[in-house]
């Protein structure tokens, strides 16, 4: 009778190890890293934030990282050394006050690393110069959204896996110029010859920008990694699996510094 009940507590211990051993992975499971995206609502851009944070939220639960959202900058005068990247979603650097900015700076000297897309490309000229030198390129005017045909530059870099060499999408392909010559690795360019760079409104004028027209690129600023895109104009692009691929593979790089290859 002993070596009975011996026995079935043995099996009953067994069985509870067991399913706890199932639920292990869940509950260790460690993010890989932390990222904080700012997500500012302005006049031309709102619709895409409920949509573009279930698609980042989605994401970070595929691959184990933390994604902190806020639509207030006042995180900025915490301690940003816990995020591996800070993201500027449709909202330029100019939302920060002076205070926050330095944090910012501060941030960037000390290794942390940035992200910037389409509408956070923009920035009043001269307004803070070295935001204009992070971001690596001035944005003056966009022409209308138009379809055109998107050429990947670097088929090594993250952010063009899963992306076609010619890639139809419909986008306001802004263009730059770059008054601090700052150097940039482009990751995409837009091929003007598959829409009408001079279609803008009526009180504008927009010239082509000729054969190099990046429209998103990597580079170095202070001592992190900053990768720019400047697609992502409205809410539906971000249930686009080959633009959010494009996002996150952008969101990899710049946060570990791995996947690209030579």
């Amino acid at each position: 009778m002993k070596n009975r009940r011996l026995t079935r507590m043995t099996r009953t211990l067994a069985a509870g190890l067991a399913l706890a051993t199932l639920g292990m992975p869940d509950a260790l499971a460690d993010n890989q890293f932390k990222l904080l995206v700012l997500a500012i609502p302005n006049k031309y851009h709102y619709e895409y934030i409920p949509i573009a944070r279930d698609s980042l939220e989605r994401l970070a639960k595929l691959h184990a990282f933390e994604l902190v959202w806020t639509n207030k900058t006042q995180v900025f005068e915490g301690d940003l050394r816990q995020y591996a990247a800070v993201m500027f979603l449709n909202t330029p650097g100019e939302e920060l006050n002076p205070a926050q900015r330095a944090k910012f700076e501060e941030y960037m000297r000390a290794g942390g690393n940035a992200i910037v897309v389409h509408r956070a490309a923009i920035t009043p000229a001269d307004n803070w110069p070295w935001y204009e030198k992070l971001v690596g390129r001035r944005v003056g005017v966009h022409p209308m959204l138009q379809t055109g045909v998107v050429t990947t530059v670097d088929k090594g870099f993250p952010a063009t896996y899963g992306l076609p060499e010619r890639w139809i999408w419909s986008d306001e392909f802004y263009v730059t110029t770059n008054p601090y010559n700052v150097k940039i690795n482009p990751v995409l360019n837009v091929d003007e010859s598959s829409y009408d760079p001079r279609k803008i409104w009526p009180g504008q004028v927009s010239e082509p920008m000729g054969k190099d027209h990046p429209i998103a690129w990597h580079h170095r600023h202070e001592q992190g990694r900053v990768f720019v895109t400047t697609l992502g104009h409205n809410g539906e692009m971000y249930r686009d699996p080959q633009y959010v691929g494009h996002l996150m593979g952008g969101i990899y790089w710049t946060a570990t510094g791995l996947g690209q290859r030579r």
